[in-house]
């Protein structure tokens, strides 16, 4: 076992390692870069004698002229089009980091690690904010993506839509898959709420409100980073491209913009606050002073949701973090 004496001779030992193995490898590499400096004129007299000595021949071989000339020009062409697409390229990169851009995951794509990753590091911000349609793969799922992260957020803000709305009805009938109904989306919302009176009983901070306007997108807030799909009016959002934006600390990044849309519609009187204890939808003013409350037309039987998320193995060094 070792003590502190010999564990500092121990660390002091390596640094010393670690300098000596610096300076042999800027050795290594002032020798090799002046061996390479002192053959230059060798290997430059070289290949000019090569040259000379095959162009010779060459240069009386038309048709070998001609396919010199020719590949000359395409090398040429592929160069100055390699050049302007990476100008391109580059442009449209400072944009994307200028507006906060930083993943698009194409929709249908298994390449979702860097996200993953993302989602793994946020984790730890502990709060959550979300505006959906039904949330049901979004968090209650086991394989939602934010499954495990709404069951460690301390504190959550849920937007969905409200089921029993004409925007919901609407919503349904447009999608072309046939599973999709009214009564599906009720069931799935109604999963929601059970996870949510679930996480409130857990000693977590829960708000939940249902909106009846048609949804345009799906969001997510968590710590320095926003996840965004669009709404397409006949199209699952799950087919749709999913953007993430990072919060770049300026005022032309669009994390602000999608955070005051998320703060606004949190905030508009129009939209209701779910009750979790009472089963209401609370109307309040302005200025928070509560107007009415309305049941909400609970019509379907959940089927129990577990006390504790389904964690993978990979994950569980998240929990107690």
């Amino acid at each position: 076992m070792r003590g502190p004496i010999t564990t500092g001779k121990f660390a002091k030992r390596q640094e010393l390692f670690d300098d000596v193995g610096a300076v042999l490898y800027h050795v290594v590499v002032v020798t090799l870069s002046a061996g390479a400096a002192a053959s230059l004129p060798y290997a430059a007299n070289l290949i000019g004698q090569t040259f000379a000595m095959h162009w010779s021949a060459i240069e009386r071989n038309t048709v070998a002229v001609i396919g010199i000339e020719v590949a000359v020009a395409i090398l040429l062409i592929a160069g100055i089009n390699g050049l302007c697409r990476a100008v391109r390229n580059r442009r449209l990169a400072e944009m994307a980091t200028y507006a906060g851009l930083k993943y698009i995951v194409p929709a249908g794509t298994l390449t979702r690690s860097q996200i993953d990753q993302i989602i793994t590091r946020q984790i730890r911000a502990k709060n959550l904010m979300i505006i959906g349609s039904t949330g049901y793969r979004t968090f209650v799922e086991p394989e939602g993506e934010l499954h495990t992260v709404i069951w460690k957020s301390l504190e959550s803000k849920i937007m969905l839509l409200n089921p029993y709305s004409a925007a919901a009805r609407a919503r349904a009938s447009a999608l072309s898959d046939s599973a999709v109904t009214p009564e599906a989306l009720g069931e799935q919302v109604e999963k929601s709420i059970e996870l949510c009176k679930r996480l409130k009983a857990g000693q977590k901070s829960v708000r939940l409100k249902l909106y009846s306007d048609p949804p345009h997108v799906k969001l997510a807030i968590l710590g320095d980073f926003i996840w965004l799909q669009h709404y397409h009016t006949g199209l699952d959002v799950h087919t749709m491209p999913e953007y993430v934006f990072e919060q770049n600390y300026n005022d032309y990044g669009l994390y602000t913009l999608f955070y005051q849309y998320f703060t606004r519609r949190w905030e508009s009187a129009e939209i209701p606050e779910y009750d979790l204890d009472t089963d209401e939808l609370v109307y309040r003013e302005s200025n928070g002073k509560e107007m009415r409350r309305e049941k909400f037309p609970k019509r379907f039987n959940n089927s129990l949701l577990p006390l504790c998320p389904a964690i993978p193995l990979a994950d569980r060094a998240l929990q107690d973090a």
